[in-house]
């Protein structure tokens, strides 16, 4: 026993160094830099769940899209996007320091990864919803964008002026604790704006209108996307928090509560309609009751967690069949799952405010910033995806869609055993 005591000792000794040094800053930092792993982890989560919803001749196209969304958006965001985020904020709509930024202290650095690892995330939701039909270079220059102005300029609204000022919506009250709004609405809406401009996929809709199913190649790629995901949002949740504390327990518990509500709403949804229960719907139940969380996961009761995602679990049906109404071509749900339940979990996080609920006032700054958000984001994304569109390219051409992204644009077949033509000639390619 003693010896396993005293190899625990041995273990814990570089911590308990740090916490007799400085015990606040020291300990924050490995609870952030622990969150950001995990953040960063979801990007494993989104290529599998995306590629697990695409056809197999797509599944090379959209990991590697999710690989170079992670790849140049750090880059980006740190040149200009955090500046522009979380700078010396004296109008209250963007930062205007603390670009390129080289020379930081310790906690400047672990606050730039941790807050880099956002702005990819919410680039990449993009990926899954213009999946099969998207050009390769369209599609990183859109989203550089994203993350380098369109993103960093919301979350200065609700989050900017860590190095001075105050984001407008800030200052007014809105809450968004983690980002159901800033991230999530913020990522769907531009994917939004981009399957509008690039229109559906080749026979997924009939002339008469009729909905026209196409499979995914591989659910099980889609469920352990959707468990890397759950994953990896405790620390999306739990590392906001920007600090080891008591704090984090609670957040964490409505953020599982929530996840859980949402997969059995759709579930339940199902079951009403006697109708199949989906695997895909399901998994996408859970990550929209993990986004609908995710603004009020640090205020709200877990009562009002579960019922939160609950309703975002409904919210992946109804939305989808919005969705296919209108003739919109979202491969992975993820207009449903990021920007539907984005908004009821941002409305919500001000409904259920823990000790003072269905506040009036509290509702309406909610729908303020979601209206806010929404009317910046969509025009301003439509925008960048048409001039992309017309001046780069966005839209694949027919042939290469027929013959799958992976051959045209990669030169690669993500199963070269059981895909015909499988040697490709790499400089024709």
């Amino acid at each position: 026993m003693k010896k396993i005591t005293a190899a625990a000792l041995l273990l814990l000794s570089p911590l308990i160094c740090y916490a007799d040094n400085t015990p606040e800053s020291a300990m924050n930092t490995v609870w952030l830099m622990t969150a950001a792993a995990l953040v960063f982890f979801m990007q494993a989560g989104f290529a599998l769940l995306e590629s697990g919803m695409s056809r197999a001749k797509n599944a090379v196209n959209v990991m590697m899209k999710n690989y170079l969304d992670v790849c140049l958006g750090s880059l980006i965001f740190w040149l200009v996007g955090y500046g522009l985020m979380f700078g010396n904020n004296t109008t209250g709509f963007f930062g205007s320091d603390h670009f390129f930024m080289d020379d930081i202290q310790p906690w400047d650095a672990a606050f730039i990864l941790f807050q880099t690892m956002f702005a990819a995330t919410a680039a990449t939701i993009c990926s899954g919803a213009m999946a099969e039909r998207t050009q390769f270079r369209g599609y990183l220059i859109a989203s550089g964008f994203i993350t380098g102005l369109i993103y960093p300029l919301v979350g200065s609204w609700a989050w900017g002026g860590v190095h001075g000022g105050q984001g407008w919506l800030a200052s007014i009250g809105f809450i968004d604790f983690a980002g159901s709004s800033v991230v999530h609405s913020v990522g769907a809406w531009c994917a939004l704006a981009g399957i509008i401009v690039l229109g559906a996929r080749s026979g997924r809709f009939s002339e008469r209108g009729e909905v026209r199913e196409i499979p995914g190649h591989n659910l099980t790629m889609v469920a352990l996307g959707g468990f890397i995901l759950w994953l990896g949002w405790f620390g999306f949740n739990g590392g906001s928090t920007l600090k080891a504390d008591e704090n984090i327990g609670l957040i964490l518990l409505n953020t599982h509560l929530s996840a859980c509500a949402g997969a059995l709403g759709v579930m339940l949804w199902r079951v009403l309609q006697n109708k199949a229960i989906l695997l895909t719907e399901t998994v996408n139940g859970s990550i929209a009751g993990l986004v609908a969380i995710t603004a009020g996961c640090a205020s709200m009761d877990p009562l009002f967690a579960i019922i939160s995602g609950f309703v975002g679990g409904l919210l992946v049906i109804a939305g989808t069949a919005f969705l296919n109404a209108l003739r919109l071509d979202d491969v992975v749900g993820a207009i449903p799952v990021h920007g539907f339940a984005g908004v009821w979990g941002t409305f919500a996080a001000g409904m259920f405010y823990s000790g003072d609920l269905f506040n009036t006032e509290r509702m309406v700054v909610q729908s303020i910033g979601i209206f806010s958000i929404f009317m910046f984001v969509f025009p301003a994304s439509l925008l960048l995806y048409w001039l992309t569109a017309k001046f780069s390219g966005l839209r694949a051409d027919t042939q290469h869609e027929q013959r799958g992204l992976d051959v045209t644009e990669h030169a690669e077949r993500g199963y070269p055993e059981f895909q015909p033509g499988s040697v490709i000639d790499r400089r024709a390619a």
